[in-house]
Order: C-alpha cells, then structure tokens, then sequence
C-alpha cells in the first residue's frame, strides 16, 4: 500500500489511542501514572517563594485590570457558563457566582489561578489560556451583568439559611465584627457599606462557596490574600460564625446594610 494515500478514520484513531495507553501499561510507563504525578502548577522562583501573590497594585497593575472591553469579553465567557452559569449565576451552590463582581477582583484571580497562587487545576488550566487581556476582557463582562438572577437560567441563589438561629451572629459579625478579636465587619470591605480594592462583593454569593473560602483561608489551604487580612480573620472566626456568614450571604440577607431590622 502507498503510504501516502494512508487514510485514518475516527474508528481507527480511537484503536490507535487505545493501543498506545496498553502499551504504555505493560512497558510500565503508564500514562495515567504520569498525568496525575506531573501537575501543571508552575514552579515558583525562590525569588517570590511565599508571596500571596504576584499582582501588585500599581498604576499600570490597576489600568490593565480595568481596561477590559465588556463586549469581547462575552465571547470569551461563554466556555465559563458550565460551571459558573449563563449570566454569571451558578447551579453549583459550590461554584461561585460571578455577575457584578468588581473587575480588579476577577482579573487578580485569574492571575493568581495562572500562577499557580490560587490552587485549582481546572481554573490554573483556563486561566492559562488566557492573556492578560483576555482576563480584562472577562472581568468587564462579568462586572458589567446584573448582580440578580434571572429565573429562567435555574441558578442556585439565594438559598434559605439552614439554621435560622445563626442569622443574629451573622448580622453582629457584618455590622460590627468583634474588635476584641481583630475582626472587622465584613461590609466594611465586601460591601454595601464599604469596598476595598480587589475585594468581592459578597450579597450575591453562594453560601457552599463562601464557607468553603473561610475554612480554606482559615486552615491556610487558600493564601492569596495579599497582607493577610482574610486568612487572619477567618482564623479568629469560630467554626459556627464562617457558617454564619456563609448562610447569611447565601440567602441574599447581606444586600441590605445589616445592623438595622430587616424588617425596616
């Protein structure tokens, strides 16, 4: 047969594949062994061993995080709507939501993700595959959405707080904090009453999603945080007030500023 009228059908790459991963098995150089022992993480110079984060916030830090073009950036998310949702509201009580969320704060995580600062292997994945424009571009467009969800898309917020009791220790720890800990209140940073650069916005997030993050920066499973504020904080948190404010924001009750009655 002349080799150059070969021809490969897709019946005969899936044979192909198949026989490349047996044969990697029985030579004892399997594959699947590989793939899981040779993560994707890049390796850190010692230079920035132990730094939160690579992002600084200087001038030109801050122009290309908010220069985005909203526009292109929807063409860009549309390979986030799996998981993160049509619009930017999640299924996934898991998953966070990302409609309305400050610009700045989406672009400096995806950087981390993409160095290897913030550990996920998916999102270091995608993140990868992006340019630092690419980034911008999504930020704005995810910044840009309605911070409420529409019915049609099923999304999984608000949900009902799983214990009622909890909604009084999270309205002390969002209006006032706990000085005597170091604990400031969270809507100072996270809104409505106040924001800081990079932080998220929290009334619109889901409750799984947020205690996750505070037990990770807890347990210093997640560091990222330049200065340290949130792994300090949620340190101080006692197990039952993380659950508290996770509820709390997850049943949509953190849109308000707190400290009043939330029937006023």
């Amino acid at each position: 047969m002349d080799p150059a009228k070969w021809s490969f059908g897709a019946r005969e790459v899936i044979v192909i594949s198949i026989a490349i991963v047996v044969l990697s098995e029985i030579s004892g150089l399997s594959l699947f062994h590989w793939a899981k022992t040779h993560r994707t993480f890049p390796v850190e110079s010692s230079l920035f061993q132990g730094a939160p984060s690579l992002v600084a916030w200087d001038k030109s830090t801050i122009a290309a995080a908010s220069d985005g073009n909203p526009v292109r950036g929807q063409f860009i998310a549309r390979r986030c709507e799996t998981c993160h949702g049509i619009e930017g509201f999640s299924s996934r009580p898991s998953t966070p939501n990302l409609a309305g969320l400050d610009r700045k704060y989406i672009w400096k995580q995806l950087d981390d993700f993409r160095d290897g600062k913030r550990k996920s292997e998916v999102m270091h994945r995608i993140a990868s595959a992006l340019s630092s424009s690419d980034s911008a571009d999504v930020a704005a467009y995810f910044s840009v959405l309605p911070n409420t969800p529409d019915e049609q898309f099923s999304a999984s917020f608000p949900q009902s707080m799983q214990d009622a009791s909890l909604a009084d220790v999270a309205r002390r720890l969002l209006s006032v904090g706990d000085p005597n800990r170091g604990i400031p209140p969270c809507q100072a940073c996270h809104g409505p009453i106040g924001y800081v650069r990079a932080a998220p916005e929290l009334g619109s997030q889901n409750a799984d999603y947020v205690l996750t993050q505070l037990d990770d920066f807890a347990s210093k499973n997640r560091m990222n945080d330049i200065d340290l504020p949130m792994r300090t904080i949620a340190s101080q948190m006692h197990e039952d007030e993380r659950r508290a404010v996770a509820q709390f924001y997850g049943a949509g009750l953190g849109r308000l500023a707190v400290g009043y009655s939330i029937g006023k």
